[in-house]
């Protein structure tokens, strides 16, 4: 996410209005993230922090904050970078003798959460439509996919969110090895993996990191493979050393307003404007706030 240390604000893809537009946002409008739903990974390029969707995988967030707290992560590695598609990390001798123990009680069998009922979800419906889809829009801030004939909705594969690897049978996904899309939106993955969250802070981090150069991108060489220091949820920090950041609630109309701007883009740099916008094309404002003495 590109940086604007003057306002204080990080997004992706501001435009002509778009810091204006933020900047005259009412504090009703930002949404304080929970150190509960915050995964910290402390890489040596810095902090990557990543905000937990339990609505949509409840069972998955849970075997995920269990490994957090059994510091599961803690000395493993960055395993796979894959330009234009993901970052992987988790346990470079998964299934072998050579494991990194587990926790005694994590399940070892997670259900395929791929889907939930749209029932007590506040969408907030995009009219641009979908080729993925029937229906595109936001949930707390998080990009999701509905199906209203089915009542069934789901998270994106937007640049950002985050899921669990799984092997070929549906079940097969422990939450020990997880990864980011750092690459043009790979939405062939919607329904087939549990996304668990996604990257409030650290994209620049994850997206620069040197990709792989065996297949699908893992690395051949364990030298050039990214040590995880820790991996924590924010609420097991001081609260000194937790991220405060905010984001924008996608149901305000300050959102309203950007998304607005960013359909029929004002900026006279286009010739051509399409007023239209694709759901993983729209910016999710975060910002940081001062801790609270």
């Amino acid at each position: 996410m590109a940086g604007d240390a003057g306002a204080g604000f990080f997004h992706p893809g501001g435009g002509t209005g778009h810091d204006e537009i933020l900047a005259d946002a009412p504090s009703s409008a930002w949404r304080t993230l929970k150190p509960d739903d915050l995964l910290v990974m402390q890489l040596p390029q810095g902090r990557v922090v990543i905000e937990l969707a339990p609505q949509f995988a409840p069972d998955h967030v849970a075997a995920i904050k269990q490994l957090a707290a059994a510091h599961y992560w803690d000395g493993l590695a960055i395993t796979r970078v894959q330009d234009n598609f993901v970052v992987q990390w988790g346990d470079p001798a998964a299934g072998t003798a050579r494991q990194h123990p587990l926790p005694a009680n994590l399940p070892r069998l997670l259900p395929p959460e791929y889907t939930r009922s749209t029932q007590d979800l506040d969408f907030m419906r995009l009219q641009d439509g979908d080729i993925y889809a029937p229906a595109v829009g936001f949930v707390r801030g998080f990009p999701v996919g509905e199906d209203p004939r089915t009542g069934r909705a789901w998270l994106l594969h937007c640049y950002g969110m985050v899921g669990v690897g799984r092997d070929d049978p549906p079940d097969t996904g422990d939450g020990t090895q997880l990864y980011a899309v750092i690459g043009q939106a790979p939405r062939q993955l919607d329904r087939n993996l549990a996304v668990i969250g996604r990257v409030v802070q650290g994209m620049d981090i994850l997206s620069a990191l040197p990709r792989g150069r065996g297949a699908l991108g893992v690395y051949r060489n364990a030298s050039h493979r990214t040590p995880i220091i820790s991996l924590r949820l924010a609420s097991s920090q001081p609260a000194a050393n937790q991220p405060h950041l905010q984001v924008l609630r996608t149901a305000s109309a300050t959102f309203a307003n950007l998304l607005a701007n960013r359909r029929h883009r004002a900026n006279s740099w286009f010739v051509y404007r399409p007023d239209r916008v694709s759901v993983c094309n729209v910016p999710l404002p975060v910002r940081f706030i001062p801790p609270k003495p």
